[in-house]
C-alpha cells in the first residue's frame, strides 16, 4: 500500500542591488558551458532575478561573436526571449584566448562593466596554469572566482590550490561550486531533519542501523573519455558531491543558515568522517563495466570506449564505508556508492532504522526495516514502516509514505550563478573543507593504486558488482 503526498511551495527570492556585472566565461567553447552553465544562466535571466549583465565567453576556439551568440540562443532554449535574457543574448561578446596566459587575460578585462565573475569551466590542470597567470593580472576590485570540482587531486594538491586562489581573491570571493547542491536540496535535507520533531529525535546511533548515500547512472561514458577517465566514480562522485549530502546529513543543527555558521557545521562534520575500520581493503570496492546491454543500448567494456586507456583502471563504480565520530552518530556505517551503465539509476540516501526490540508473539508479516528516503532526482521523500493491514489484522503488511518536494525555483546551476551575482556562498564549497574530502578518500586511494583493492567487472545494464557494501 503506498500513501502519496504532494507538497508544494515557493523558494524564497533572493533580490539583487542592480548593479551591472560581469561574467566572464573562460571554457565558454566547452560542453560543461553549453549543457549546463547557459540554460542555467537563461533561467536565473528569465527570472528577473539577476542584475544587469554582460556575458563574455573565452575559449580557443576561432570563434566570432555570431557564432557564439548562437550558442548562447540555443542554451537558453525557452528563456532566449524573456526581456534580461534577450538583452544578455544581443550584447554578448566572444574572444579567442589562450586563457593560460597573462597578457590574453589582460585583453579579456577590457570589455568588463561593474563587478567581476570568472567561471573556470575549464579542466581542473587548465584552471591551475589560468589561476597562475591571474596572479600576474590586475583584477577589478571585488572580483569572484567560480571553480568546479574536483578541487585538486589530493589533499596537499587541494591546499596548494587554495594557496594560489588566495594569492588572486579572499576567500569570501572564492566561490567552489558544487552544483549536486542545488538550493532546494540543502533546504530539503535541512528542513527534513531540523524542523520535524518525529524525526529529529531518532536520526543519531541510537536508532540508526546503517545510512547508504547512492548515486547510480543507466549512464555509460557518453563521450566524456578526456575527463572521466582521469577521475574515475571515486574522485568524480563520492569524494565531491556525495561527501557533500552526508555532511548534510551529519552536521549538527546550526543556529542559522548565515553561509559563515552554516559552512562551519558541515566542516565540523567532515572532519570527524574517515574510512569505517581504517582498512581500504575490506572498506572500499571498485569496478568497471563490461560489454552488455543498457536499455536498448548494446555498450562495449569501459576498457574499449574510444579514448579510455585500459592500462589505468579506471573504475566506474566505487563504494566506500565510512565512519562519523560525533556523539550523535558514532557506530554507524555510511556506505557511499557511484556507478555508471546500472540497470537502476537509483539516486537517493536511505536510513535504515534498527529493529524493534520487540514484536509481539502472534504478529506475522515481511521482516523489513523501517526506512526513510531522501531521494535527488527527483527530489522526493518516502517513509518505509509496517502495518496492520486489509485482512487478516495478525498480519503486517510494509507501507510508504510519499512526498514530492517539487522541482526547486530555478535548475541547480541557475542557482550557483545567483549565489555568485549576489555574494552568497552558501552552495560554495570552502577551503578548508575541500581538504577534508580529499583527506577522507586519500588512504582508499593509495590503496587503490598500490593494487592492494582489485579492481573488479559487471556488465553494463546489470545491478553491480557482486560483494556490493550496501545493505539497502
Amino acid at each position: 500500500m503506498v500513501l502519496i503526498l504532494v507538497l508544494t511551495g515557493q523558494a524564497r527570492r533572493m533580490t539583487n542591488d542592480g548593479s551591472a556585472q560581469t561574467l566572464l566565461i573562460l571554457g565558454a567553447s566547452g560542453d560543461l558551458t553549453a549543457r549546463l552553465l547557459l540554460p542555467g544562466l537563461g533561467a536565473l535571466l528569465a527570472a528577473g532575478d539577476a542584475p544587469p549583465l554582460t556575458l563574455l565567453g573565452a575559449g580557443t576556439d576561432e570563434w566570432d561573436d555570431e557564432h557564439w551568440r548562437q550558442r548562447v540562443s540555443d542554451a537558453f532554449g525557452e528563456h532566449r526571449d524573456a526581456g534580461q535574457a534577450a538583452r544578455t543574448l544581443e550584447a554578448t561578446r566572444y574572444h579567442s584566448a589562450d586563457v593560460t596566459k597573462a597578457d590574453d587575460l589582460r585583453r579579456l578585462l577590457s570589455d568588463v562593466d561593474g563587478t567581476l565573475s570568472i567561471f573556470f569551466a575549464l579542466p581542473p590542470a587548465v584552471t591551475v596554469k589560468a589561476c597562475e597567470a591571474l596572479v600576474d593580472v590586475e583584477l577589478p576590485e571585488g572580483t569572484r572566482l567560480v571553480l568546479e570540482k574536483p578541487f585538486g587531486t589530493s589533499a596537499s594538491s587541494a591546499a596548494s590550490l587554495n594557496r594560489l586562489l588566495t594569492r588572486i581573491a579572499p576567500e569570501e570571493k572564492i566561490h567552489r561550486v558544487d552544483h549536486f547542491l542545488g538550493k532546494s536540496t540543502v533546504l530539503n535535507i535541512l528542513g527534513l531533519r531540523f524542523a520535524n520533531r518525529i524525526f529529529e529525535p531518532l536520526l543519531s546511533s541510537e536508532h540508526v542501523e546503517s545510512v547508504d548515500i547512492v548515486f547510480d547512472e543507466d549512464l555509460a561514458l557518453e563521450g566524456r573519455a578526456g575527463y572521466y577517465d582521469k577521475a574515475g566514480a571515486l574522485a568524480d562522485m563520492i569524494q565531491s558531491h556525495l561527501l557533500q549530502i552526508l555532511a548534510l546529513l551529519t552536521m549538527e543543527a546550526p543556529q542559522s543558515l548565515d553561509p559563515q555558521v552554516f559552512r562551519d557545521g558541515t566542516a565540523e562534520a567532515l572532519r570527524a568522517t574517515r574510512l569505517w575500520g581504517g582498512d581500504p581493503k575490506e572498506s572500499s570496492l571498485r569496478a568497471r563495466y563490461t560489454a552488455g546491454k543498457l536499455g536498448d543500448r548494446q555498450l562495449p567494456a569501459y576498457a574499449e570506449e574510444k579514448g579510455v586507456d585500459p592500462a589505468r583502471e579506471t573504475e566506474t563504480l566505487a563504494e566506500l564505508v565510512l565512519a562519523v565520530d560525533t556523539w550523535r552518530w558514532a557506530g554507524v556505517p555510511f556506505r557511499l556508492r557511484s556507478g555508471k551503465a546500472v540497470a537502476n539509476s537509483r539516486k537517493e540516501a536511505v536510513i535504515t532504522f534498527k529493529e524493534p526490540q520487540r514484536i509481539p508473539d502472534g504478529l506475522h508479516g515481511p521482516e523489513r526495516p523501517n526506512r526513510l528516503r531522501v531521494g535527488f532526482g527527483p527530489d522526493m521523500l518516502a517513509l518505509d514502516f509496517t502495518i496492520n493491514g486489509p485482512g487478516d489484522p495478525f498480519e503486517l503488511d510494509p507501507i510508504s509514505l510519499e512526498a514530492d518536494f517539487g522541482p526547486g525555483e530555478l535548475p541547480p546551476y541557475g542557482e550557483v550563478l545567483r549565489g555568485v551575482f549576489e555574494d552568497d556562498p552558501l552552495l560554495s564549497v570552502r577551503g578548508d573543507t575541500a581538504e577534508q574530502c580529499w583527506r577522507i578518500v586519500e588512504p582508499v586511494t593509495k590503496a587503490w593504486h598500490a593494487g592492494e583493492v582489485p579492481i573488479v567487472e559487471y556488465p553494463a545494464g546489470s545491478d553491480g558488482p557482486d560483494g556490493s557494501l550496501l545493505t539497502a
